[in-house]
């Protein structure tokens, strides 16, 4: 009973539903009501309640197809270069400009742009195939100097059209060219000393032991000023890099001995002249950097002495600045005339005085024992290169006995 009652509820709903979409009929108000109603065509209905989802959604679907627009034409292909710009880059090797090109069929040439220190002009180098990239563009080793170097990139077209594709001529892409190591080292030295590489110098020095006990040719003792003074010529040239300099020195000894020669080594000549020694020698010797505060010296000694042909040879280590401040440790051996051993300590005590005290043990000239040095050195640079040296001091071989030593040193650099 129940469901009948919906039944006709549902049905009277559909036709009223029906009747207010349907537009009204053009009959007269006269007409029956049973007319009306059988005229509403059920089939008007049908799409607002059972019209499915996909047939409403393919409307909008054909109509935004209809409102996309036509097919783009292609852009044509140009050419790209990619290039990673440098920055720092050692001296005195080649220099490789990396590039790769995108469509380099439509490329005549890629030409690097560069202008190489201590030059304003620039030139051009065309870029190459290569294992190392797609494209090299080489700068010789000879024109990678120490500074700055700048460089753009162009590419020519078919057509023979160029257009620069990276920085330009009127603003080229700067980089630095590092100077190497020794060769910074090598200007601030410069600068030190200058510009001076070379070294001209003379020196005259008197050391005297004062009197010494020597055993005479006659069995008895002898006392012999034991001593000798010294003139000494030479030339230092500069490099200032792993050799930081080379001389050579020549010089005259000539002085008298506790120890007298034998008739072996001095036949023919009188008791009194075997005392007495000589030393003309030259000697080349070459400093070594190892590290900044470090160098070595090496002495290669020739002569003839009292006795004849002579060898010898000598080194040194410099603790410091060889230039300032510095301590030096070394020695010098000469057969027959002797040994020393030296340290000394200069000290700049102002921008143009050095102040050296200096410590050295000696046998020579030809003692059987060694004495004790103690003198000093001041130092002073004159100016426009010249400069003058000056020492003093006393020595002894036994504590009774001793005596002053003096000397002078002129140098002029250029």
């Amino acid at each position: 009973m129940v469901t009948c009652q919906k039944l006709r509820l549902v049905r009277t709903l559909r036709a009223a539903l029906a009747l207010a979409v349907l537009p009204a009929p053009a009959a007269a108000a006269s007409d029956p009501p049973a007319s009306t109603e059988h005229s509403v065509p059920t089939a008007a209905a049908f799409p607002l309640e059972t019209q499915p989802a996909e047939a409403a959604a393919a409307a909008p679907a054909t109509r935004a197809d209809e409102a996309q627009p036509a097919h783009a034409e292609p852009v044509p292909a140009q050419p790209r270069l990619h290039h990673a710009p440098l920055s720092v880059e050692p001296p005195h090797e080649r220099l490789l400009v990396r590039a790769s090109i995108d469509h380099p069929e439509l490329v005549k040439r890629a030409l690097l742009v560069v202008r190489t220190p201590g030059r304003s002009d620039v030139h051009e180098i065309e870029f190459k195939r290569s294992l190392e990239a797609p494209y090299v563009a080489e700068i010789p080793a000879d024109q990678v100097l120490p500074g700055t170097l700048a460089y753009a990139i162009e590419l020519e077209t078919l057509d023979g059209t160029r257009a620069p594709v990276f920085a330009s001529r009127e603003q080229l892409h700067e980089l630095q060219i590092t100077d190497d190591l020794d060769e910074v080292r090598e200007k601030a030295l410069l600068a030190r000393l200058a510009g001076r590489r070379s070294v001209f110098f003379t020196s005259a020095d008197y050391v005297s032991f004062g009197k010494s006990t020597a055993e005479a040719s006659s069995g008895g003792t002898a006392d012999v000023r034991d001593g000798y003074f010294r003139v000494e010529g030479g030339y230092t040239y500069r490099p200032l890099t792993v050799v930081t300099e080379f001389s050579l020195r020549i010089g005259v000894v000539r002085g008298r001995s506790p120890v007298a020669l034998s008739e072996s080594q001095a036949p023919g000549t009188a008791p009194n002249d075997r005392f007495k020694v000589g030393l003309n020698y030259g000697a080349p010797s070459v400093r070594f950097r190892v590290v900044d505060i470090l160098h070595v010296e090496a002495e290669f000694l020739t002569s003839v002495t009292e006795v004849g042909f002579a060898l010898g040879a000598g080194g040194a280590l410099l603790f410091g600045d060889p230039y300032g401040s510095k301590l030096t440790l070394g020695f010098e051996s000469i057969y027959v005339f002797g040994n020393r051993f030296y340290s000394r300590v200069d000290i700049v005590a102002a921008p143009r005085v050095t102040v050296s005290p200096v410590v050295e043990v000696t046998n020579m000239p030809h003692a059987d024992d060694y004495g004790v040095r103690l003198f000093g050195e001041v130092s002073v640079d004159a100016g426009a290169g010249f400069g003058i040296a000056a020492r003093g001091g006393y020595q002894a071989r036994v504590f009774t006995e001793g005596g002053p030593s003096a000397g002078l040193t002129l140098h002029y650099a250029f």
